[in-house]
């Protein structure tokens, strides 16, 4: 019989939030600024990737190399500049269904709240502080740990163990995401995964990719209670 669950682990976007594009905006604005070229990183990019793999595909793409870590780390800069910005003016900025009610729910309950995403650490935080939802994550893994994703979730247990001081066991953790890649890293992680269909993706595309539970919305109960 599984354990309760003591830790929960939120995808950013699609999940908890939407943007409505700053960060494809802020990408863009820091190609136009160093290269002069207008890209689109939606061409070269799928949900849930990393924000490493997104920057090297679109590099890799637009200017026929790979990056050198000079302009690799200068493209990084040009968008982070960016984003605050984007973040900042975006009409379409909005926190999903269900999230501010649920997230003081779940710290008054006892429940250790981390991230999982694929955005930089600074990027995840610059886009959650827009609504005031940094204070209830305490860790977590991010773009800049892994271009992988599974290796990223493994890395938030790990840090969602040192701070607790506890033998947290897999099946005492579960993931939160909105897309088939925020699955597929969950189970590469050993862990079990709500598929929520709040934003690109369907409930019965995230049963198809093997979702553990699938819930339209955080307005709905996490099996968790």
């Amino acid at each position: 019989m599984n354990k309760k669950k003591t830790v929960l682990l939120f995808d950013i976007d699609g999940t908890l939030i939407i943007t409505d594009g700053a960060g494809a905006t802020s990408w863009s604005l820091a190609f136009k600024e160093l290269y002069n070229l207008d890209v689109n990183i939606e061409n070269y990019s799928d949900n849930g990737m990393t924000d490493q793999e997104v920057a090297r595909r679109s590099f890799v793409a637009v200017i026929g190399h790979d990056p050198t870590e000079s302009e690799f780390s200068t493209l990084i800069e040009r968008r982070m500049n960016y984003l605050t910005k984007t973040v900042t003016e975006s009409d379409g900025y909005e926190v999903l269904a269900g999230v501010t009610t649920l997230l003081p729910r779940l710290v008054e309950s006892g429940f250790l709240l981390g991230l999982v995403t694929g955005n930089l650490e600074a990027a995840a935080h610059i886009k959650l502080q827009r609504a005031d939802l940094n204070r209830f994550f305490t860790f977590g893994g991010y773009g800049s740990d892994s271009d992988n994703r599974g290796e990223l979730t493994s890395l938030a247990m790990k840090r969602a163990i040192a701070l607790s001081h506890k033998n947290i066991t897999n099946d005492q953790f579960l993931a939160i995401g909105d897309t088939p890649n925020d699955v597929y890293a969950a189970h590469e992680a050993g862990i079990e995964c709500v598929g929520v269909a709040s934003h690109k993706y369907s409930k019965d595309e995230l049963a198809q990719a093997k979702a553990d539970y699938v819930i339209e919305s955080l307005e709905e109960d996490l099996p968790i209670w």
